[in-house]
Protein backbone atom coordinates (compact mmCIF):
# COMPACT_ATOMS: atom_id res chain seq x y z
CA UNK A 1 0.00 0.00 0.00
CA UNK A 2 1.41 3.39 -1.04
CA UNK A 3 2.05 5.81 1.77
CA UNK A 4 0.78 9.35 1.39
CA UNK A 5 2.94 11.56 -0.78
CA UNK A 6 4.14 14.90 0.60
CA UNK A 7 1.31 17.43 0.67
CA UNK A 8 2.96 19.58 -1.98
CA UNK A 9 4.32 17.89 -5.10
CA UNK A 10 5.85 20.04 -7.80
CA UNK A 11 7.97 19.56 -10.90
CA UNK A 12 10.92 21.55 -12.18
CA UNK A 13 13.63 21.33 -14.81
CA UNK A 14 17.32 20.95 -13.98
CA UNK A 15 20.01 21.50 -16.59
CA UNK A 16 23.79 21.38 -16.83
CA UNK A 17 23.72 22.72 -20.40
CA UNK A 18 26.40 20.10 -21.05
CA UNK A 19 27.94 19.87 -24.50
CA UNK A 20 25.82 17.98 -27.03
CA UNK A 21 28.46 17.71 -29.75
CA UNK A 22 26.91 20.41 -31.93
CA UNK A 23 27.03 24.16 -32.47
CA UNK A 24 26.79 26.06 -29.21
CA UNK A 25 24.47 28.77 -30.55
CA UNK A 26 22.08 26.11 -31.82
CA UNK A 27 22.17 24.38 -28.43
CA UNK A 28 21.29 27.63 -26.68
CA UNK A 29 18.39 28.10 -29.10
CA UNK A 30 17.16 24.55 -28.46
CA UNK A 31 17.26 25.04 -24.70
CA UNK A 32 15.30 28.27 -24.99
CA UNK A 33 12.70 26.43 -27.05
CA UNK A 34 12.57 23.73 -24.37
CA UNK A 35 12.15 26.37 -21.65
CA UNK A 36 9.25 27.91 -23.58
CA UNK A 37 7.59 24.51 -23.82
CA UNK A 38 8.07 23.83 -20.11
CA UNK A 39 6.53 27.22 -19.35
CA UNK A 40 3.43 26.30 -21.38
CA UNK A 41 3.25 22.86 -19.77
CA UNK A 42 3.20 24.27 -16.25
CA UNK A 43 6.57 23.25 -14.83
CA UNK A 44 7.45 25.21 -11.71
CA UNK A 45 11.01 26.33 -12.47
CA UNK A 46 14.09 25.99 -14.66
CA UNK A 47 17.31 25.54 -12.64
CA UNK A 48 20.73 25.87 -14.30
CA UNK A 49 24.03 24.59 -12.91
CA UNK A 50 27.28 26.59 -13.06
CA UNK A 51 30.49 24.97 -14.32
CA UNK A 52 33.68 26.42 -15.76
CA UNK A 53 36.34 25.36 -18.27
CA UNK A 54 34.46 22.13 -18.94
CA UNK A 55 32.08 20.69 -21.55
CA UNK A 56 29.98 19.71 -18.55
CA UNK A 57 28.63 23.26 -18.55
CA UNK A 58 28.08 25.49 -21.56
CA UNK A 59 26.40 27.98 -19.25
CA UNK A 60 29.30 29.25 -17.09
CA UNK A 61 27.33 32.44 -16.45
CA UNK A 62 23.89 31.08 -15.51
CA UNK A 63 22.34 34.48 -14.87
CA UNK A 64 23.22 35.61 -18.39
CA UNK A 65 21.47 32.65 -19.97
CA UNK A 66 18.57 32.88 -17.52
CA UNK A 67 17.93 36.48 -18.52
CA UNK A 68 17.10 35.11 -21.97
CA UNK A 69 14.90 32.43 -20.43
CA UNK A 70 13.08 35.17 -18.49
CA UNK A 71 12.20 36.99 -21.71
CA UNK A 72 10.94 33.85 -23.45
CA UNK A 73 8.67 32.66 -20.62
CA UNK A 74 5.82 34.04 -18.51
CA UNK A 75 5.18 31.77 -15.50
CA UNK A 76 8.25 29.54 -15.31
CA UNK A 77 10.44 30.44 -12.36
CA UNK A 78 14.20 30.34 -12.90
CA UNK A 79 17.53 30.53 -11.20
CA UNK A 80 21.04 29.17 -10.78
CA UNK A 81 21.45 25.88 -8.96
CA UNK A 82 23.91 26.76 -7.84
CA UNK A 83 25.57 30.17 -8.20
CA UNK A 84 29.18 29.62 -7.11
CA UNK A 85 29.69 32.32 -4.51
CA UNK A 86 33.29 31.20 -4.02
CA UNK A 87 34.11 32.65 -7.44
CA UNK A 88 32.49 36.07 -7.38
CA UNK A 89 32.29 39.09 -5.17
CA UNK A 90 29.06 38.85 -3.16
CA UNK A 91 28.15 42.46 -3.93
CA UNK A 92 28.27 41.69 -7.64
CA UNK A 93 26.26 38.50 -7.07
CA UNK A 94 23.62 40.52 -5.21
CA UNK A 95 23.31 43.10 -7.98
CA UNK A 96 23.02 40.41 -10.68
CA UNK A 97 20.28 38.59 -8.77
CA UNK A 98 18.38 41.84 -8.28
CA UNK A 99 18.56 42.53 -12.00
CA UNK A 100 17.40 39.04 -12.91
CA UNK A 101 14.57 39.17 -10.40
CA UNK A 102 13.25 42.41 -11.92
CA UNK A 103 13.79 41.25 -15.52
CA UNK A 104 11.74 38.14 -14.75
CA UNK A 105 8.99 39.93 -12.87
CA UNK A 106 9.95 38.31 -9.57
CA UNK A 107 10.50 34.72 -10.69
CA UNK A 108 14.02 34.05 -9.40
CA UNK A 109 14.85 30.97 -7.31
CA UNK A 110 18.35 31.54 -5.90
CA UNK A 111 20.59 28.52 -5.51
CA UNK A 112 23.94 29.20 -3.85
CA UNK A 113 26.93 26.94 -3.37
CA UNK A 114 30.68 26.61 -2.99
CA UNK A 115 31.42 24.45 -6.03
CA UNK A 116 31.94 20.70 -6.05
CA UNK A 117 35.19 20.49 -8.05
CA UNK A 118 38.17 22.42 -6.59
CA UNK A 119 40.04 22.46 -9.91
CA UNK A 120 37.35 24.74 -11.39
CA UNK A 121 37.92 27.20 -8.57
CA UNK A 122 41.67 26.85 -8.96
CA UNK A 123 41.54 28.13 -12.55
CA UNK A 124 40.29 31.41 -11.06
CA UNK A 125 43.01 31.52 -8.44
CA UNK A 126 40.77 30.35 -5.58
CA UNK A 127 42.61 27.95 -3.29
CA UNK A 128 40.58 24.89 -2.35
CA UNK A 129 41.39 25.38 1.34
CA UNK A 130 39.90 28.89 1.25
CA UNK A 131 36.81 28.06 -0.79
CA UNK A 132 34.55 27.08 2.10
CA UNK A 133 35.32 30.17 4.15
CA UNK A 134 34.93 32.44 1.09
CA UNK A 135 31.57 30.83 0.41
CA UNK A 136 30.35 31.24 3.99
CA UNK A 137 31.36 34.90 4.08
CA UNK A 138 29.87 35.58 0.66
CA UNK A 139 26.57 33.93 1.59
CA UNK A 140 26.36 36.01 4.77
CA UNK A 141 27.00 39.20 2.80
CA UNK A 142 24.50 38.26 0.09
CA UNK A 143 21.68 37.58 2.54
CA UNK A 144 22.48 40.74 4.51
CA UNK A 145 22.37 42.74 1.27
CA UNK A 146 18.87 41.41 0.56
CA UNK A 147 17.67 43.36 3.60
CA UNK A 148 18.62 46.64 1.93
CA UNK A 149 20.06 49.82 3.40
CA UNK A 150 23.80 50.32 3.79
CA UNK A 151 26.09 47.32 3.83
CA UNK A 152 29.16 46.91 6.01
CA UNK A 153 31.09 43.70 6.60
CA UNK A 154 34.56 42.73 7.73
CA UNK A 155 35.81 39.20 7.23
CA UNK A 156 38.91 37.30 6.22
CA UNK A 157 38.12 37.45 2.51
CA UNK A 158 35.73 40.39 2.08
CA UNK A 159 35.50 43.87 3.52
CA UNK A 160 32.70 46.32 2.75
CA UNK A 161 32.40 49.75 4.30
CA UNK A 162 29.11 51.65 4.18
CA UNK A 163 28.18 50.45 0.70
CA UNK A 164 24.94 52.11 -0.48
CA UNK A 165 22.59 49.43 -1.84
CA UNK A 166 20.64 51.16 -4.58
CA UNK A 167 19.07 47.93 -5.88
CA UNK A 168 16.68 45.57 -4.15
CA UNK A 169 15.19 42.32 -5.41
CA UNK A 170 11.68 42.36 -6.84
CA UNK A 171 10.54 39.71 -4.33
CA UNK A 172 10.20 40.60 -0.66
CA UNK A 173 12.01 39.98 1.50
CA UNK A 174 14.12 38.09 -1.06
CA UNK A 175 13.89 35.21 -3.57
CA UNK A 176 13.54 31.68 -2.30
CA UNK A 177 16.96 30.16 -1.69
CA UNK A 178 18.26 26.68 -2.50
CA UNK A 179 21.28 24.56 -1.75
CA UNK A 180 22.31 21.32 -3.42
CA UNK A 181 23.42 18.77 -0.86
CA UNK A 182 23.88 15.10 -0.11
CA UNK A 183 24.75 15.73 3.54
CA UNK A 184 22.38 15.70 6.51
CA UNK A 185 24.35 18.47 8.20
CA UNK A 186 23.81 20.82 5.26
CA UNK A 187 20.13 19.85 5.09
CA UNK A 188 19.72 20.84 8.74
CA UNK A 189 21.39 24.20 8.04
CA UNK A 190 19.01 24.75 5.11
CA UNK A 191 15.98 23.97 7.26
CA UNK A 192 17.13 26.33 10.01
CA UNK A 193 17.70 29.12 7.48
CA UNK A 194 14.54 28.72 5.42
CA UNK A 195 16.28 27.34 2.32
CA UNK A 196 15.11 24.56 0.01
CA UNK A 197 17.29 21.57 -0.86
CA UNK A 198 18.08 19.61 -4.01
CA UNK A 199 19.41 16.06 -3.64
CA UNK A 200 20.66 13.33 -5.94
CA UNK A 201 21.17 9.65 -5.17
CA UNK A 202 19.20 6.48 -4.50
CA UNK A 203 15.91 7.16 -2.75
CA UNK A 204 16.89 5.47 0.57
CA UNK A 205 20.01 7.64 0.76
CA UNK A 206 18.07 10.80 -0.01
CA UNK A 207 15.52 9.85 2.65
CA UNK A 208 18.17 10.33 5.34
CA UNK A 209 18.73 13.87 4.08
CA UNK A 210 15.04 14.78 3.89
CA UNK A 211 14.46 13.29 7.34
CA UNK A 212 17.23 15.48 8.74
CA UNK A 213 15.68 18.52 7.05
CA UNK A 214 12.20 17.85 8.43
CA UNK A 215 13.50 17.10 11.90
CA UNK A 216 15.38 20.40 12.05
CA UNK A 217 12.45 22.34 10.65
CA UNK A 218 10.14 20.97 13.32
CA UNK A 219 12.54 22.28 15.96
CA UNK A 220 12.88 25.70 14.35
CA UNK A 221 9.86 27.85 15.11
CA UNK A 222 11.10 30.67 12.87
CA UNK A 223 10.80 28.63 9.66
CA UNK A 224 8.36 25.78 10.29
CA UNK A 225 5.41 27.69 8.81
CA UNK A 226 7.18 28.27 5.50
CA UNK A 227 6.53 25.91 2.61
CA UNK A 228 9.69 24.04 1.64
CA UNK A 229 10.82 22.16 -1.42
CA UNK A 230 12.79 18.96 -0.89
CA UNK A 231 14.06 18.17 -4.35
CA UNK A 232 15.00 14.84 -5.92
CA UNK A 233 16.99 14.98 -9.15
CA UNK A 234 16.49 12.42 -11.90
CA UNK A 235 17.63 12.17 -15.53
CA UNK A 236 14.48 11.14 -17.40
CA UNK A 237 13.76 9.86 -20.90
CA UNK A 238 10.32 8.70 -22.03
CA UNK A 239 10.06 6.69 -25.25
CA UNK A 240 7.41 4.93 -27.33
CA UNK A 241 8.72 1.65 -25.91
CA UNK A 242 11.36 0.62 -23.41
CA UNK A 243 13.79 -0.19 -26.22
CA UNK A 244 13.16 3.15 -27.90
CA UNK A 245 13.76 5.03 -24.65
CA UNK A 246 16.96 3.09 -23.97
CA UNK A 247 18.23 3.72 -27.50
CA UNK A 248 17.93 7.46 -26.87
CA UNK A 249 19.10 7.58 -23.28
CA UNK A 250 22.13 5.26 -23.32
CA UNK A 251 24.33 7.20 -25.81
CA UNK A 252 23.14 10.51 -24.35
CA UNK A 253 24.18 9.45 -20.87
CA UNK A 254 27.59 8.27 -22.13
CA UNK A 255 28.20 11.71 -23.70
CA UNK A 256 27.03 13.44 -20.51
CA UNK A 257 29.34 11.19 -18.47
CA UNK A 258 32.31 12.00 -20.71
CA UNK A 259 31.67 15.71 -20.19
CA UNK A 260 31.26 15.23 -16.43
CA UNK A 261 34.59 13.41 -16.22
CA UNK A 262 36.49 15.84 -18.47
CA UNK A 263 38.28 17.84 -15.77
CA UNK A 264 38.72 14.78 -13.56
CA UNK A 265 40.47 12.88 -16.36
CA UNK A 266 42.46 15.91 -17.53
CA UNK A 267 43.87 16.47 -14.05
CA UNK A 268 44.07 12.80 -12.95
CA UNK A 269 41.53 13.40 -10.17
CA UNK A 270 39.45 10.47 -8.88
CA UNK A 271 35.80 10.84 -9.81
CA UNK A 272 33.20 10.98 -7.01
CA UNK A 273 32.63 7.49 -5.59
CA UNK A 274 28.86 7.73 -6.12
CA UNK A 275 29.15 8.57 -9.83
CA UNK A 276 27.71 5.75 -11.98
CA UNK A 277 30.30 4.92 -14.64
CA UNK A 278 27.94 3.29 -17.12
CA UNK A 279 24.36 3.68 -18.26
CA UNK A 280 23.39 0.40 -16.60
CA UNK A 281 24.90 1.67 -13.34
CA UNK A 282 22.97 4.92 -13.72
CA UNK A 283 19.73 2.95 -14.01
CA UNK A 284 20.65 0.78 -11.03
CA UNK A 285 21.50 3.79 -8.87
CA UNK A 286 18.22 5.49 -9.84
CA UNK A 287 20.02 8.48 -11.37
CA UNK A 288 18.34 7.66 -14.70
CA UNK A 289 14.67 6.73 -15.07
CA UNK A 290 14.02 5.55 -18.60
CA UNK A 291 11.15 3.73 -20.32
CA UNK A 292 7.54 4.08 -21.37
CA UNK A 293 5.36 6.83 -19.93
CA UNK A 294 3.58 4.42 -17.61
CA UNK A 295 6.79 2.85 -16.34
CA UNK A 296 8.44 6.23 -15.75
CA UNK A 297 5.39 7.55 -13.91
CA UNK A 298 5.27 4.59 -11.52
CA UNK A 299 9.03 4.58 -10.93
CA UNK A 300 9.18 8.30 -10.18
CA UNK A 301 6.23 8.23 -7.80
CA UNK A 302 7.78 5.31 -5.92
CA UNK A 303 11.14 7.08 -5.67
CA UNK A 304 9.61 10.38 -4.56
CA UNK A 305 7.72 8.58 -1.83
CA UNK A 306 10.70 6.58 -0.63
CA UNK A 307 12.97 9.63 -0.70
CA UNK A 308 10.50 11.80 1.20
CA UNK A 309 10.78 14.41 -1.54
CA UNK A 310 8.07 16.76 -2.76
CA UNK A 311 9.83 18.32 -5.75
CA UNK A 312 11.05 16.42 -8.78
CA UNK A 313 14.02 18.03 -10.56
CA UNK A 314 13.67 16.62 -14.07
CA UNK A 315 16.86 16.55 -16.13
CA UNK A 316 15.29 15.91 -19.53
CA UNK A 317 18.02 17.40 -21.74
CA UNK A 318 21.50 15.94 -21.45
CA UNK A 319 24.25 14.64 -23.68
CA UNK A 320 23.19 14.45 -27.32
CA UNK A 321 19.48 13.89 -26.75
CA UNK A 322 17.58 15.49 -29.64
CA UNK A 323 15.32 18.39 -28.79
CA UNK A 324 12.29 16.37 -29.92
CA UNK A 325 13.11 13.66 -27.37
CA UNK A 326 13.34 16.20 -24.54
CA UNK A 327 10.07 17.81 -25.61
CA UNK A 328 8.37 14.41 -25.69
CA UNK A 329 9.58 13.63 -22.18
CA UNK A 330 8.35 17.02 -20.93
CA UNK A 331 4.91 16.46 -22.43
CA UNK A 332 4.72 12.94 -21.03
CA UNK A 333 5.62 14.15 -17.55
CA UNK A 334 2.93 16.79 -17.80
CA UNK A 335 0.19 14.38 -18.86
CA UNK A 336 1.24 11.33 -16.81
CA UNK A 337 2.35 13.02 -13.60
CA UNK A 338 1.63 16.71 -13.29
CA UNK A 339 -2.00 16.51 -14.37
CA UNK A 340 -2.65 13.53 -12.10
CA UNK A 341 -1.21 14.90 -8.87
CA UNK A 342 -2.25 18.54 -9.17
Amino acid sequence: MRKALPSKLAFGIFDHLDEDGGDIARQYADRLSLAEACDRLGFYAYHLAEHHCSPHGRGPSPNLFLSSVAQRTRQLRLGPLTMLLSLCHPLRAFEEICMLDHLSGGRVELGIGRGSLPIELGYFGIDADAAQERYLEASEILMEAMRGGTLSYRGQHFELNNVPLTLRPHQRPHPLTWIATNRAESARWAAANGANIACVGPAPVVRKITNAYRSEKERNTDTNNQASFLGLLRMIVVGQSANHAYSLAAPAFERWLKSFKFLYDLNAIPVPPNLPLSFDAAIESELCVVGTADFVRRALLDQLEEAGANYLLCQIAFGDLPLDASLNTAMSLQSELMDRVS
